[in-house]
């Protein structure tokens, strides 16, 4: 039996322990999260505080430097400031961003890594081809090194942009053996070499990895995968919200598509293949290793938002180009013409982030979606006794709800195969996410039926009947 604080004092710093025990946690319990993020968040919060919004706030903080980021990159693609300029427009209002922004996790580290990667790795070849000192050509293949590694610390699938970089660099050096080949292979071992301790890391945890990530295999609804390809396409500019029978899911994701298409077409057309070759890699690589197995082997890899950040950065990259050529390259009422759509792409992507901005929760909070109704149907009663299992992700889920219920509610935690006692003093018991064996344990235990509260897909909250209360003599 615990109250709403003391079970908040898990998201709070332990001063028993270190950041040694943060990786530690990390290596023995979901080693497919690299620690760098995490050691960062840990030095922050004990500099700062431990509520919800200091923690967010280094997300937030990091998120920014993805805008000089871009740019960078743009520059070092294009040569030109208009492209990176409005590059940065549509990043910083882009809906995707600024959900992961507010997000205490490591998708705003991982969107920096992956631009820093990229640009240094035009950078260094650029200089391998126009500088002839040996020293400046070093120590541009020593950062792009250095950033790959930062990529690979802060989330594992930095494999596929290495992969994506490797294979950019031998196309555009014509499938040769060249002092560039030599100096990326190089680069690239020294970035992998660093993160060897935790790769050794991920094969110690192998099997604890496999039921950690066991939801990307699990089969989803017939044609779910293609709906929400089209939305991965749609929420990088534009984002209302709507479920996935919505019309929107139909209509505007095709739209997007056809207009993202252009840009591609466009790109390819009228830039050189060292530009576009390297933007179709990075939009290509990452979808295509998570789609075709999800399509062969059936699961859900491809399902997840996050997981596609380099190629949502990709196809921004195309827009931007797109707009930059369309405003600077015309004239008259076509110029104008684009310079509407560009703002109407804007004015679309602010309207989407000030909408998600009110809401009580969002697509990205997949476990907690429903939290904030849950919690309306508990605080209801005068004195609610809140009962979950301590298994899979509940833990989690149970102390995101007890940051929107009242002060009296109480919970009851419960480890399977056991069956709680069930104290007195509470006007209403209810069960949040319970396992089956908790479920019937309570119905044989007390000769009663659950009652479901809220549904939605599944019964999420579920309530000992109050006849059934008085039989056991809770009241």
């Amino acid at each position: 039996m615990i109250s709403r604080d003391e079970l908040q004092k898990y998201q709070r710093i332990n001063s028993e322990k270190g950041v040694i025990d943060t990786v530690k946690s990390l290596a023995t319990d979901v080693s497919q999260h690299p620690p760098l993020y995490y050691v960062m968040a840990r030095f922050w919060v004990d500099w700062f505080g431990n509520s919800p919004a200091v923690t967010r706030s280094l997300s937030a903080l990091i998120s920014l430097l993805a805008l000089p980021c871009f740019y960078w990159l743009c520059a070092e693609l294009f040569e030109t400031s208009l492209v990176g300029w409005l590059g940065i427009s549509l990043l910083a209002i882009s809906p995707f961003h600024v959900l992961y922004a507010q997000e205490a996790r490591p998708y705003s580290l991982w969107t920096v890594t992956i631009l820093l990667s990229s640009w240094a790795l035009l950078r260094a070849i650029r200089l391998s081809h126009q500088t002839r000192a040996l020293k400046s050509k070093i120590s541009t293949w020593v950062i792009y090194a250095a950033t790959l590694a930062l990529g690979f610390y802060s989330f594992i699938f930095t494999g596929l942009v290495a992969i994506g970089h490797g294979l950019y660099v031998v196309v555009v050096e014509g499938c040769r053996w060249t002092k560039v080949v030599k100096a990326y292979g190089l680069a690239s071992l020294a970035g992998i070499i660093a993160f060897s301790p935790w790769i050794l890391v991920i094969i110690h945890n192998w099997a604890n990895l496999e039921s950690t990530t066991g939801w990307t295999t699990v089969n989803p609804p017939p044609f779910f995968l293609i709906k929400i390809w089209g939305l991965h396409l749609s929420c990088i500019f534009v984002d209302f919200g709507f479920a996935l029978e919505h019309p929107f899911t139909y209509l505007v994701p095709p739209v997007v598509l056809v207009s993202v298409g252009y840009s591609i077409y466009l790109l390819c057309r009228h830039t050189s293949p060292r530009i576009w070759l390297f933007i179709t890699i990075l939009i290509g690589v990452t979808p295509l290793a998570l789609m075709l197995p999800d399509l062969i082997w059936g699961g859900q890899r491809s399902g997840a938002t996050r997981y596609l950040i380099p190629y949502l950065l990709g196809i921004q990259l195309a827009v931007a180009y797109l707009l930059a050529m369309q405003i600077s390259g015309q004239m008259g009422a076509k110029q104008k013409l684009w310079q509407g759509i560009m703002i109407v792409l804007i004015s679309v992507g602010v309207v989407s982030c000030a909408i998600s901005s009110q809401a009580e929760t969002w697509w990205n909070k997949v476990v907690g979606y429903y939290n904030p109704q849950i919690a309306r149907s508990i605080d209801k009663s005068e004195r609610p006794l809140v009962i979950s299992n301590t298994s899979d992700i509940n833990i989690g889920d149970v102390i995101s709800l007890s940051y929107l219920l009242d002060a009296q509610v109480r919970f009851q935690l419960v480890v399977d195969p056991n069956i709680p006692q069930i104290p007195k003093g509470f006007s209403d018991v209810f069960l949040f996410y319970p396992s089956p064996s908790l479920q019937q344990g309570l119905e044989q235990k007390y000769k009663v039926k659950l009652a479901p509260v809220y549904q939605a897909g599944i019964v999420r909250l579920w309530k000992l009947p109050l006849k059934a209360n008085q039989d056991i003599g809770i009241k």
